[in-house]
């Protein structure tokens, strides 16, 4: 997974953030405090929005139109954290300018969208890759390499489920839903784990929410390896919930099986106001600063540009497959019929 250290080049990566919503605000946040890396340009339509996480990074290159930015030569790398109906155009042009792409999971919408960007990275002079973030999780990657040396055997079944609070649901099901926004996470592991590609899906969305999309899918997947998947997002936990994410995963094979939980980070907060479990990996505040698994994924990214080595750790390819099967689960969920892939 390692490419050559940003930090040993006497340049620094200088990098740019599109689409200052919460995670580009978390993205702009994390990359302020990382060795070896400037940020050095952030872009949102929204001008107060702008001033306000520029002004608090001591960020002077600003820009509302994302086109300015990807003209500026003193930018080497964009995260582009906006929407994901916004993802295609920004990326594609992005990669045109001759710009590194960190792109936000999913991929795209649509897998025509995800095709355009396939093309767009594929002829570019620029890096490219889709931050699925889990693998660069410790735990997940400690799996990965258990599945790696045979101790499960092969895998025969597998079970995630990603559940969230109606809080975060009603703030985020109007964007993007259940199955797409936290789905893909598991769906791609999965997929990852495995080395094999779907043959069909069955999958069921339930709407209870008043938001625009369903607040929670279940999707069953069957594999060329004949291993079964079960991934399951539900955005409607009791708004009292403690976790920040129910996030668990079960692995099962011939010889062995592994769990991986995610919403247990060790800590527990009991307040006035009820329990709590903060996130402890993903982007955690400390010192004033973010730290955790996205700060290892960022660093992977800077490091592969500072190299010249193309990022393997997640293929372009891999993160279309993972929104192909998400596709397929929710044009399932729509017919009530098993699709194929």
């Amino acid at each position: 997974m390692s490419c050559a250290n940003a930090t040993e080049t006497s340049t620094a990566v200088r990098w740019g953030v599109i689409g200052l919503g919460f995670f580009g605000e978390v993205h702009a946040e994390t990359l302020a405090r990382m060795p070896g890396i400037e940020l050095a340009a952030l872009c949102t339509r929204r001008p107060d929005r702008l001033a306000e996480v520029a002004d608090r990074f001591g960020v002077s290159r600003r820009y509302t139109d994302y086109r300015q930015l990807l003209d500026d030569p003193g930018v080497h790398v964009v995260s582009v954290t906006t929407h994901v109906d916004d993802h295609c155009p920004i990326a594609v042009d992005a990669l045109a300018s001759g710009k590194h792409v960190l792109l936000e999971k999913p991929m795209a919408a649509t897998l025509a969208d995800c095709d355009r960007i396939l093309e767009a990275a594929a002829g570019a002079q620029g890096m490219f890759m889709v931050g699925h973030i889990c693998r660069f999780d410790p735990r997940v990657v400690l799996a990965k390499q258990a599945i790696q040396r045979g101790q499960i055997g092969r895998i025969v079944s597998m079970h995630a489920r990603r559940n969230l609070s109606k809080t975060i649901g009603r703030m985020v099901l109007d964007k993007i839903s259940a199955l797409l926004g936290d789905g893909i996470h598991d769906a791609d592991l999965m997929l990852w784990f495995t080395g094999a590609k779907p043959v069909h899906v069955y999958a069921q969305e339930v709407h209870p929410g008043s938001c625009r999309y369903p607040d929670a899918g279940w999707a069953m997947f069957r594999l060329d390896n004949d291993a079964v998947g079960v991934v399951e997002s539900v955005w409607h936990l009791p708004e009292t919930t403690p976790y920040q994410i129910d996030a668990r995963m079960e692995v099962i094979g011939t010889e062995g099986a592994l769990y991986i939980n995610c919403g247990q980070a060790g800590l527990e907060i009991h307040g006035a106001d009820g329990a709590r479990l903060p996130d402890t990996l993903y982007w955690p505040k400390m010192f004033g600063g973010r730290f955790g698994v996205l700060q290892q994924e960022l660093r992977y990214f800077a490091d592969c540009v500072a190299s010249g080595r193309r990022p393997d750790w997640v293929t372009p390819q891999e993160s279309r497959d993972a929104v192909a099967l998400i596709a397929a689960a929710v044009e399932s969920a729509q017919s009530g019929q098993v699709v194929r892939l």
